[in-house]
């Protein structure tokens, strides 16, 4: 199967230094191919996960002086926007590609959300035995972050990070630059596939 289409000088981008420059690049150069990736994805991924998805573009519309890390194409229950339910996303970074399931602080139901990872934690533990999951809450942006075993009391942890003020959800699958230009459609569907238990209890509550 044919690669996601990345390529070396994608990743360079997140090395362009100042606002402007790198926005620039990244709406000429990165944007396009994950708005024809999340047309292309949105309809597999409703069809493989069993739920609707409606693919949404990051246009980094709050920052004005930080350049962003990374970007993304996201996968939520709505066409409206995102950011108010738990989603699936598609980003590149300077360090590589990531599959993730997100939820931010803004993300309406937290609490039910919270409830119910914590709820099922064993159940997840039992679904994800012996799979390491990265965690992207603390990411510096630079090298993949460390992945962990998936077991109850990572859950149980992502529970209570959902549930503070503050708090939200980040974790997923992430590859290198050089695995990156070489990951095709099917290795990105399988990753969100194990994402799945996880992400229909965040969008259960939708």
């Amino acid at each position: 199967m044919a690669t996601l289409g990345f390529t070396a000088a994608d990743f360079k981008i997140f090395e362009v230094e100042g606002f402007n420059p790198r926005m620039q690049q990244i709406f000429a150069q990165v944007r396009p191919k994950l708005v024809r990736l999340g047309e292309e994805l949105a309809p597999e991924l409703s069809r493989h996960l069993h739920m609707e998805f409606f693919p949404h573009v990051a246009r980094h519309a709050r920052r004005t002086v930080n350049p962003p890390p990374e970007t993304w194409a996201a996968f939520g229950p709505s066409a409206r926007g995102y950011k108010r339910y738990g989603y699936l996303a598609l980003c590149i970074s300077g360090a590589g590609l990531h599959a993730r399931a997100v939820v931010k602080s803004e993300a309406d139901q937290r609490a039910e959300m919270a409830r119910g990872l914590k709820g099922r934690a064993a159940e997840l533990a039992k679904a994800l035995h012996g799979t390491q999951i990265a965690r992207y809450d603390k990411w510096d942006f630079q090298k993949l972050p460390a992945a962990a075993l998936a077991n109850g009391q990572l859950f149980e942890e992502l529970a209570d990070s959902i549930a503070k003020k503050t708090g939200g959800l980040d974790i997923g699958f992430g590859w290198t630059r050089g695995e990156a230009a070489r990951l095709d459609r099917a290795e990105l569907l399988d990753a969100f596939r194990e994402l799945e238990p996880v992400y229909r209890i965040l969008r259960a509550v939708s």
